[in-house]
Order: C-alpha cells, then structure tokens, then sequence
C-alpha cells in the first residue's frame, strides 16, 4: 500500500490563516477539505448563486473542485479538473475562485469562517471495480430508456420466446421493435448469435421492421465484425449510470416504468 500522510489539521483558524495554508497546499498540489460557512458563485454554461450554509469543500490534486451539503451524495456546485486558483481576504471573507479554461467558467467560494483545515498528499493507485448484474442493469435501462437509445420505449423484460428470454423488448423513434440483449461484461461472439437468434424469431411473428441490439461495456474483438454481418448493432452501456440509476429507483418496481 503506497503511503499518504495528512500534512496538516487546523481547527477554527483564522481566515488570514486558512488562507496562507489554502495558497501552500495549492502550490504543493495536495487535497484540501474545507469545513465551514460559505456562499459560492458560478459564471460559465450558466450562473447561478448559492445562498450561505454550512459545507464542505473539496479541492483535489488534479485541480477538481465540489461543494458538499451536509445531505446527499452528489455535490450542490463542482469544477472540473484543471482549474487555476486564486485565493483572497476580501470583506471579512475567504474566497477562493477556481477557474476553468475551456470552456471557460469560474467558481467563487466565499468563506464566513473555517471550521476545519486539512492538507494531505494522497495515493491511490487501486483498481476499481463495478459490479452490476445483468438483472440491474435491465432495471436501469427500463426505469432510464436513453441509457440504450435517446427515444427507446420499453415494452417489455425478460419476454419469452423460443430461443429463450429477451432481455428488453420495445420501440425506438421510428415504431421499429427494438431486441436488446444485455451482457454486464465485454459482449462476444456467444452474445452475438444468441441476439440473432432472438431476432430472427421476432422476424417470423411481426410484419414491423426490427432492431437487433447487443448492449455491454465493451466488445471482445471480432465481435463488431461479426454483428456487421448479422445486421445487428453494438450499443455501449456505462455500467457506473446503471448502478447509479438502480439505486435512484430501488423502491420502485420495475414494471412501474414500461409503456
């Protein structure tokens, strides 16, 4: 395990304080945490202002910048990586503003009082892995159609036909039936031909034209050739959008989602 060690932790500092170690820790590219009471600007996409409360800050080695409430799991304001910083007394205030280039947007936190201060060089170099089961990924893509296609419409899961299930059966924009076979891996040839044969069968009971789609984190190689030559697409599903989606939806049933 690679070493990382919190550099410094100040309690209630003052804000000419907390500014000089803000400035250092920057120059010295550490991760920062800010607890305290703050507003914040946004300039860029759009602007928006986000009256005074209790928060914390996150700043990383890379230059990412969010804001936390004291709830949720997702950050009320955020910078992407790359920012540049600037870090000020102004009005009895801290401010720190991170800019980003391209494109160009700026956010302005403005600290009343920090609470707490910490530095530290981290490291993490573990590897992550997702997991996501085929049956979640299916709830996803259900409870969220565009994960799959910008206008699909389910109609239904886990529909049984000779060949065996299909995993997600319904329309795309144009009235077309849409066959989804779903694979939580890198789809391979196996996955190809069975999605065939789940389409050559629908062939034999509708006169409606029909989509064959395999939908999976990746292809093993050949496999895009080989579903080229059987007339049937290859669609990327972002296994982490799915987890997130399923656990969104987790009190409701799946069948609440279908047409």
């Amino acid at each position: 395990m690679a070493e990382s060690k919190v550099l410094s932790v100040l309690r209630e500092p003052t804000l000419q304080t907390a500014a000089n170690c803000v400035r250092q820790a920057l120059a010295q590219h550490q991760c920062i945490l800010l607890l305290g009471e703050c507003e914040v600007e946004y300039h860029g996409r759009a602007r928006s202002t986000l009256a005074s409360g209790e928060r914390i800050v996150l700043i990383k080695t890379d230059g990412a910048v969010l804001v936390h409430r004291p709830t949720g799991y997702e950050p009320v304001n955020w910078q992407p990586s790359d920012c540049r910083f600037r870090t000020r007394l102004e009005n009895k205030s801290l401010i720190i503003d991170a800019v980003h280039s391209e494109p160009h947007e700026s956010l302005s936190v403005h600290f009343a009082n920090v609470a707490v201060f910490v530095a530290a060089r981290l490291s993490d170099i573990g590897e992550f892995n997702l997991h996501v089961s085929e049956r979640e990924m299916q709830q996803a893509v259900v409870a969220e159609p565009k994960l799959l296609l910008p206008d699909f419409r389910p109609i239904s899961f886990e529909k049984q036909v000779e060949p065996g299930f299909i995993d997600v059966y319904g329309l795309d924009s144009e009235g077309r039936l849409v066959v989804v076979e779903l694979k939580r891996v890198n789809a391979g040839r196996a996955a190809a031909l069975q999605l065939s044969r789940y389409v050559a069968y629908v062939k034999t009971t509708t006169q409606k034209k029909i989509r064959g789609i395999l939908a999976a984190p990746g292809l093993q190689r050949g496999t895009q050739k080989l579903l080229a030559t059987l007339g049937l697409e290859y669609i990327h599903v972002d296994l982490e959008r799915c987890a997130r989606v399923v656990s969104s939806q987790k009190e409701r049933k799946i069948v609440d989602f279908l047409m």
